[in-house]
């Protein structure tokens, strides 16, 4: 009996995304990534400093989030000597601080859609300006007025066209004294 043939087992990878916000970790398991005891984070949890999720059983679920601000503050009480008083100040400040950036984004992308409105509305100008000018021979410079035509209408577009026009001359006769 010859031995049965090797299969190729191929290998086959595939890689999860999950949203940094999303609530996957158990307290205990949050608790021992943050370094810390799960009553501490009950103990955050009131004071305001961090907000797990739930489940649908109420069951806490931490996200990678809550996860690295549980270690942030560790950091500001172990290594810093924050009290927790002061760990929510400066939680609160950074949270102001973030939504103000936020607010100076937006009022900058305003300033910037205005800026391109208001450059836009500035070439329109610019543009009805130029064709407003007429050049100074076909006004009457003493009076302000369009001079009058020297020839009529037709005569004129018969002239931009390229046929001959003929423009009726006035004499002057001199007066005779005594006449």
């Amino acid at each position: 009996m010859s031995p049965a043939p090797k299969r190729r087992v191929r290998a086959t990878s595939a890689s999860v995304g999950v949203d940094r916000r999303r609530g996957v970790f158990m307290i205990s398991v949050a608790a021992e990534l943050a370094e810390m005891h799960p009553q501490t984070l009950r103990m955050y949890e009131a004071r305001g400093l961090i907000t797990p999720k739930r489940s649908a059983k109420n069951t806490r679920l931490y996200s990678h989030e809550d996860v690295e601000r549980l270690r942030r503050i560790q950091q500001m009480t172990a290594g810093e000597g924050l009290n927790l008083a002061g760990v929510e100040s400066v939680l609160a400040l950074e949270q102001e601080l973030e939504r103000t950036r936020a607010e100076v984004a937006r009022m900058r992308a305003r300033a910037d859609e205005l800026e391109r409105e208001m450059n836009a509305e500035v070439e329109r100008v610019r543009r009805s300006l130029r064709n407003e000018l007429v050049p100074y021979g076909k006004y009457d410079l003493n009076t302000a007025r369009p001079a009058k035509p020297a020839a009529p209408a037709r005569e004129a577009e018969q002239a931009a066209a390229g046929g001959s026009v003929s423009i009726p001359i006035k004499r002057r006769t001199q007066r005779r004294a005594g006449g």
